[in-house]
């Protein structure tokens, strides 16, 4: 059984990105979501997605960009959110341990709470523009 450790380097960043997005991938809910998205473009999707999670956990600022934009007019609700923290979730306690598993929970359900509100505004005001 693989030892549990802290969220430390980005190797850590790269082990929890990759098995995320493999369920993901897999998942009867988000899979069609983000196969279609993406299509033929993961490895430039996990690419971005290590620089940024090594931004938001290791204060490396490798990432910039505007997270939301993206996701601004996709067909998700509460529920592929929900999924999405449930797998999140799952993968953190598979393979990591401590406070930057702690973090991490934290910002990706804030994320989660922010990026349902900003779709659900902007499906409210469809003349609005995307921040």
């Amino acid at each position: 059984m693989e030892e549990k450790k802290n969220i430390a380097q980005l190797d850590d960043i790269k082990l929890l990105v990759d098995e995320f997005y493999s369920k993901v991938r897999e998942d009867e809910l988000l899979a069609p979501i983000f196969n279609t998205r993406i299509g033929d473009r993961w490895p430039e999707h996990l690419e971005k997605m290590y620089r940024f999670w090594q931004t938001v956990l290791l204060e490396d600022h490798t990432y910039f960009g505007s997270p939301f934009t993206p996701h601004a007019h996709m067909p998700i609700d509460k529920n592929h959110f929900d999924q999405w923290l449930a797998l999140f979730y799952q993968t953190l306690d598979e393979h990591f341990a401590g406070d930057k598993l702690i973090e991490a929970k934290w910002r990706a359900e804030k994320m989660a709470q922010m990026f349902q509100l900003k779709i659900e505004h902007y499906r409210q005001n469809p003349t609005a523009q995307i921040l």
